[in-house]
């Protein structure tokens, strides 16, 4: 079983950064691939980013790509995502991920893909 805690999020104005960070519990962090995901009220949960355990792999929705920054460090099992120049419309309740995989090099686009989930995190981004 692994536990994922989220932190940061918060409110920011449009052009604003923030960070979140996610801890695993698990001593085998490094196994695992992580992603990001989004859900917007009226809207369906969406994927934002993700990376393979090895850290070499990373993938970005068309929406946040070139704002948006995923990284990991595996000596303190955390996963980061870095947001900049925020938008109204990235104002969602935001969710880490893990997901196993025997290839260092694998993400995934699907939650169906992830067993593991944290508990979200409001990110409000005011105009």
């Amino acid at each position: 079983q692994v536990q994922l805690a989220q932190s940061g999020g918060g409110l920011v104005q449009a052009g604003g950064s923030l960070r979140l960070s996610c801890a695993a519990s698990t001593r085998a962090f490094s196994t695992y691939y992580m992603g990001w995901f989004r859900q917007a009220p009226g809207k369906e949960r969406e994927f934002v980013a993700a990376i393979s355990w090895g850290g070499s792999t990373t993938g970005y929705a068309d929406s946040v790509k070139g704002r948006f920054t995923v990284s990991r460090d595996n000596a303190k099992n955390t996963v980061y995502l870095q947001m900049n120049s925020l938008k109204p419309e990235d104002t969602a309740v935001y969710s880490c991920a893990a997901g196993s995989s025997s290839y260092s090099y694998t993400i995934s686009y699907s939650t169906r893909s992830y067993a593991y989930w944290g508990q979200g995190t409001q990110v409000t981004v005011s105009s």
